[in-house]
């Protein structure tokens, strides 16, 4: 997916709040805890062609989605950038 344009904050927000719409809203993922060992704890989808990842939380360890570097901890109702990507220098 090198073709894509690289995402700035908004727009990478805004992918990942429409691949959490699309199955059941925010809350749905962070209420829904899964082991970090089963077959079900990762999902990936593509929104308007990028590869997003959900990742079910569980006791220990945040809900999170990755969008091109860019990671979210999801929480009831919305979501909160923990990471931007990192820049390589040249």
């Amino acid at each position: 997916m090198t073709d894509l344009p690289l995402l700035d904050e908004t727009t990478s927000y805004a992918l990942v709040m429409q691949a959490l719409e699309s199955i059941g809203g925010p809350a749905k993922v962070y209420r829904n805890p899964r082991m970090a060992f089963a077959f079900n704890s990762v999902r990936h989808l593509v929104v308007e062609g990028q590869d997003i990842e959900i990742r079910y939380g569980e006791i220990s360890t945040p809900a999170i989605a990755t969008v091109q570097g860019w990671v979210w901890e999801i929480h009831d109702e919305d979501i909160e950038l923990l990471m931007k990507p990192i820049k390589k220098k040249a």
